[in-house]
């Protein structure tokens, strides 16, 4: 068993991941932004813990993440205000990454999206042009910190069934996956320590999630 921390734990793909983990015999610990969403969480089977990662500075994320064997970054603004999605998905999540440093806890998985870079492509008058260029720094970011890290980056996200396969690479034949999927994807990210180290694109597919892993 292991003690991981959900950072967004009251978003769709989180709301999904927190009980998969909890099956597979975790620890859970899901952080939300409002105290309305307690019950919800808690229903995951995960134990919620209120806080704002938009406030929290380096030493009051420590609090929250010591004593976890890993961290989900799963949180982000929402898009909608370029301010905000710089202060949430670039400074907090570029946060918790140092704050996971300094507290000792190794294992760091970050649910991204398919493209995200600094060739992102995405012009400055596009609405997506924030996000994109806040995920594109915290990835960059992440892949110079000294963490045992994998950063997801799944297709255009919808709400359907889990299928539990998917097809891993930059440029898949689907254009989209569903949350459930990405939730089990960082279920089985987890389990297997050869995706550290690894950005790993994927959409749906027609392999076995924790196979097509394997063959990253």
């Amino acid at each position: 068993m292991s003690r991981i921390v959900v950072l967004g734990g009251h978003g769709k793909v989180a709301l999904l991941l927190a009980p998969l983990l909890v099956q597979a015999g975790h620890e859970v610990t899901s952080v939300v932004r409002n105290l309305d969403h307690e019950r919800e969480v808690a229903a995951t089977g995960a134990t919620p813990v209120v806080a704002d990662l938009e406030q929290l500075d380096v030493p009051g994320i420590m609090e929250i993440i010591t004593g976890h064997d890993a961290v989900v970054w799963s949180a982000g603004a929402g898009g909608g205000n370029p301010s905000r999605t710089y202060a949430v998905d670039r400074d907090a999540a570029i946060r918790s990454m140092q704050a996971a440093m300094e507290a000792g806890v190794p294992r760091y998985v970050m649910v991204s999206y398919l493209g995200a870079g600094k060739d992102h492509g995405v012009a400055q008058d596009d609405p997506f042009h924030a996000y994109a260029e806040a995920k594109a720094a915290a990835d960059d970011h992440l892949r110079g910190t000294d963490l045992e890290w994998t950063i997801l980056g799944p297709t255009t996200l919808t709400l359907g069934p889990a299928t539990g396969r998917i097809e891993v690479g930059d440029h898949p034949a689907s254009g989209e996956v569903s949350r459930a999927d990405v939730a089990q994807a960082v279920v089985d990210t987890l389990a297997d320590r050869g995706t550290i180290h690894r950005r790993i694109g994927f959409a749906s597919g027609e392999t076995p999630i924790a196979q097509a892993l394997q063959a990253v």
